[in-house]
């Protein structure tokens, strides 16, 4: 098992959160838990996975919760970044649909002004 690598920058009005490394069964609960504080203060989260070798079905899955729990306190979660393995999970996996991925580059203008643009399929590499 690799370890992953969560690192968060405050913006105005949303967070980003950066994911280097695997996201797997073994490794997921630090995500929980830094997204669970994460929402508690802002529920308008990007989660760049640029970063991310691997990802499982239980990365996946705690994606998708986080963005479910951040939906219902107003807010959102978003993707960008999407490659790899992870991008794979997202086309195969229809409960993996309703988590959005963001095209472009990241800025706060899209996130508090505009509403952001949606892949329909995320590149895979």
């Amino acid at each position: 098992m690799t370890g992953l690598s969560i690192i968060t920058e405050r913006h105005d009005g949303f967070v980003v959160v950066r994911l280097a490394g695997e996201l797997d069964h073994g490794n997921r609960l630090p995500l929980v838990r830094a997204l669970e504080r994460l929402l508690g203060d802002t529920p308008r989260i990007v989660v760049d996975t640029s970063g991310l070798r691997f990802c499982d079905s239980h990365g996946l899955w705690t994606l998708i919760a986080c963005q479910r729990r951040a939906e219902a306190r107003g807010g959102g979660l978003r993707l960008i970044g999407v490659h790899g393995p992870l991008a794979r999970l997202l086309i195969v996996t229809p409960a993996g649909r309703p988590v959005p991925t963001v095209r472009g580059a990241l800025s706060g203008r899209s996130l508090a002004g505009s509403p952001l643009t949606r892949c329909s399929r995320p590149a895979v590499r």
